[in-house]
């Protein structure tokens, strides 16, 4: 990253005002009378609604349309634990993602602990306040405990976005990639380099779209991930299975798919000769991919390969998921998002993909052409149909599963 990127990054985020995200009044408050309204003596009428029906908050506050999302700085990007406050810049990041791409108001709040049980005791006492939460930037295998615990306790969807909007989006992708070499998730062998949040959530997903755990093979920083093998956690046992394989070359000798959610120049060029007729490369590390895209196609021709940047084809963005999820299920009063969500969610985004695309998308990305194949296997998060394809598909599976609370379409959308 050159020194002028840096300070680049650095005015956008202090000029013309500090942060990327404001408050702005939805009501007028200029005359007498609208500030009688706005509050005393006027609030006490919806003060005393919503005392006498918990749900009017949703008819006369923004709670509805407002998402908090939270972290405690304990995983930062690719930076680690450098702690609540450092994370502020990509809390606000998000909000402000979520206004630009679905329109929903969204506050950033960072918890400065890393003691469980006082984060969710501190979630749980404000969630009431909006109307979802998205946890971010919260290390394993703690993030696990804390998403479970909210979800059973907080009446409004409670999404971790590391773990589950990463898993969307690359789920959505790796299918595409699959049907266009000919494969299908059912008989691919997968292997995945990394063991944290994203990676056992993206596991997880696989599986429930079909893949086989026999054909998934995780490896950590102490190598393959197999049954019988000593000191791992309940989530990385959920992935251990009989195998000869104890290193990385042996887990991909014949694999249709290489799944890096680890760090950067980790798939040597030797390792993708190891790979199946027609691989998949998802390199997801940030900055640098696991293998850089260039070594990746002059190794294997016949590869198709996605990573976690803008400035290579198939980016693996959860901008192409979150904003909409949430777009769905608060337009229904979704209680949670659950596994039909995802999975609804997954269909919608991996459909428009193979959808012609539109010349404001090509504008927007400075192309004169993109057509479903191995460089477009997932749309351009400026396509306009991200919103009202997963939102809608979202919300119908919400309904479909009787976590909503209002129905469809009369309430869709809001």
């Amino acid at each position: 990253m050159s020194d002028d990127f840096k300070q680049a990054a650095l005015d956008y985020h202090q000029f013309p005002k500090p942060g990327k995200i404001s408050v702005e009044l939805s009501k007028a408050a200029e005359t007498q009378h609208d500030l009688a309204l706005a509050y005393s003596p006027g609030v006490a009428e919806p003060v005393r609604a919503i005392a006498a029906d918990p749900d009017n908050a949703y008819k006369y506050t923004a709670k509805g349309n407002m998402v908090a999302v939270i972290s405690n700085g304990t995983a930062i990007l690719g930076l680690g634990n450098l702690g609540a406050l450092a994370s502020k810049p990509v809390m606000e990041g998000k909000s402000l993602l979520f206004k630009r791409f679905a329109g929903i108001d969204s506050i950033d709040l960072e918890v400065d602990t890393e003691d469980p049980q006082q984060f969710i005791d501190t979630v749980v006492r404000i969630a009431d306040s909006f109307g979802g939460i998205n946890l971010e930037d919260i290390k394993a295998p703690e993030c696990f405990q804390i998403e479970d615990v909210l979800i059973e306790q907080c009446k409004i969807p409670v999404f971790h976005d590391d773990q589950h909007g990463t898993a969307i989006v690359t789920a959505a992708g790796m299918l595409n990639a699959l049907e266009i070499q000919g494969k299908t998730l059912e008989d691919a062998k997968i292997v995945c380099l990394g063991a944290g949040s994203a990676a056992i959530a993206c596991m997880r997903l696989l599986k429930s779209l079909g893949a086989k755990q026999e054909h998934l093979t995780m490896i950590d920083r102490g190598g393959v991930i197999y049954a019988g093998r000593s000191g791992l956690n309940e989530f990385k046992e959920e992935f251990a299975h009989l195998t000869d394989a104890r290193s990385m070359a042996e887990a991909l000798d014949g694999a249709d798919v290489f799944l890096g959610l680890s760090g950067a120049n980790l798939l040597e060029a030797s390792l993708l000769e190891k790979m199946a007729p027609n691989p998949i490369v998802f390199a997801c590390s940030n900055p640098d991919p696991e293998i850089d895209p260039a070594l990746a196609k002059k190794t294997r021709p016949d590869v198709i390969m996605a990573t976690g940047r803008s400035d290579f084809p198939n980016q693996v963005n959860n901008v192409l998921g979150f904003p909409f999820i949430f777009r769905g299920a608060l337009d229904v009063r979704s209680r949670r998002i659950n596994e039909a969500m995802k999975i609804a969610a997954v269909e919608a985004l991996r459909a428009i993909a193979k959808l012609p695309v539109t010349q404001e998308v090509l504008d927007a990305c400075g192309e004169e052409s993109l057509e479903f194949g191995p460089d477009y296997i997932l749309p351009k998060p400026m396509d306009s149909r991200l919103l009202s394809s997963i939102s809608a598909a979202v919300a119908q599976a919400a309904i479909d599963t009787g976590v909503a609370q209002l129905p469809y379409p009369e309430h869709y959308p809001l």
